[in-house]
């Protein structure tokens, strides 16, 4: 069989694409067989996207601890994550359906395809007995391009191999749901490749996430971000959720890896690590180095900037704007790759990683202190 993975090619590599190549996006973490997929789309080339891990209702058994958040939410998000594959041409995309969408909620019209799963089917996770007690880590990343020599799924590698860094440093005081792929962009239309979920959905999706985790016992949320498109949109997650669910912490970041190694170990100037430059580069070439293709690795550092508005891994000045992204970049980046090297990106990973703790250890006491203060206003005052 010819099978692809979408999301560890390049921008040029989807634009090569066939269009008529059906696209498979997995509802689920469990592996679907390709020999089963082969039968029923009677074809022996097709490509995987990355597996949409959550959202979907329980399986029966389940017990109602399932991160299910509807069935018209979840058809917005399936249909936001086709829209982008649609308007890049592609005419066969479907969803792996394992778990009986299709007959269970009647999803007809945006291509659930039945897949007799070899194991039995479960969209539950292993929520420990201590869940209030533990940050529960949401980490985002994102299908999206970065240039001529980085896959699409660079922010989704990164932010997944912080967040498991997190988890092996400190395991009895987190849960980490599994890391969500498909973020929101805005220049979809400039590059092949690129996904959108679109903001509305993005948010909707997310507030409604928050809800069942909630429901669930969680009392501490914390959203680890790898795609700046995403930062704007969880910032409105972050404070809606606050006011629905005012004695639980929810919180968000701008993005990771934004402490003092930085200006350490960078080699670029200022401008060099806006979007599949320096950092970004490293972090792939150390953690998969295969999918990293240096011989075609550019600069792209003449865009605009000014003290009021700039463009490096965390925009800079008092104005936000959002230009198109062919106005600046050729290639797809912000910055230097060229510079890049694994060892930085392995240094850069552990600095992420003890950031994440920190903050993690703020959230915990920021919770605690607002507890012990509802706490002490509910109390009875002695007459």
């Amino acid at each position: 069989m010819d099978i692809i993975h979408y999301d560890e090619l390049t921008w040029p590599e989807i634009a090569d694409l066939p269009r008529r190549m059906p696209l498979l996006i997995p509802l689920g973490l469990q592996p679907y067989p390709p020999s089963a997929v082969a039968r029923s789309l009677r074809t022996d080339e097709f490509g995987f996207l990355p597996a949409i891990p959550y959202g979907f209702p329980e399986a029966e058994g389940d017990g109602g601890r399932g991160l299910g958040v509807g069935r018209g939410l979840f058809r917005r998000v399936l249909r936001g994550v086709a829209a982008g594959l649609s308007r890049q041409g592609f005419e066969r995309v479907y969803f792996l359906d394992g778990h009986g969408l299709r007959r269970r909620w009647d999803l007809n019209g945006i291509g659930l395809l039945p897949i007799r799963l070899p194991g039995p089917a479960s969209a539950g996770l292993p929520w420990p007995a201590d869940l209030h007690e533990r940050v529960v880590i949401l980490s985002l990343g994102h299908t999206e391009q970065h240039g001529l020599h980085l896959p699409l799924s660079t922010d989704t590698l990164i932010i997944e191999a912080i967040t498991r860094g997190i988890a092996d440093r400190t395991p009895d005081r987190v849960f980490c749901l599994p890391v969500w792929p498909f973020g929101v962009s805005t220049h979809t239309d400039e590059f092949p490749g690129t996904l959108n979920l679109g903001g509305r959905v993005f948010e909707d999706f997310f507030l409604a996430i928050v809800g069942r985790l909630v429901k669930l016992g969680a009392r501490m949320i914390f959203f680890s971000n790898g795609h700046g498109g995403n930062h704007s949109f969880l910032v409105n997650v972050v404070k809606l959720a606050g006011e629905r669910s005012p004695g639980v912490f929810v919180a968000t970041e701008w993005l990771h890896t934004t402490g003092s190694s930085l200006a350490r170990l960078r080699q670029s100037p200022l401008g060099g690590m806006g979007h599949g430059g320096e950092l970004e580069t490293s972090y792939v070439l150390h953690l998969r180095p295969n999918l990293v293709h240096m011989d075609r690795a550019t600069i792209e550092m003449e865009f605009i900037s000014t003290s009021e508005y700039g463009m490096d891994w965390v925009e800079s000045g008092r104005m936000i704007a959002n230009p198109p992204w062919s106005d600046d970049t050729t290639s797809g980046i912000y910055g230097d790759a060229t510079v890049a090297t694994g060892e930085k990106g392995r240094l850069w990973l552990a600095a992420a990683v003890g950031e994440k703790v920190g903050l993690l250890d703020e959230i915990r006491q920021q919770a605690q202190r607002r507890a012990a203060r509802r706490a002490s206003r509910a109390a009875p005052h002695p007459s």
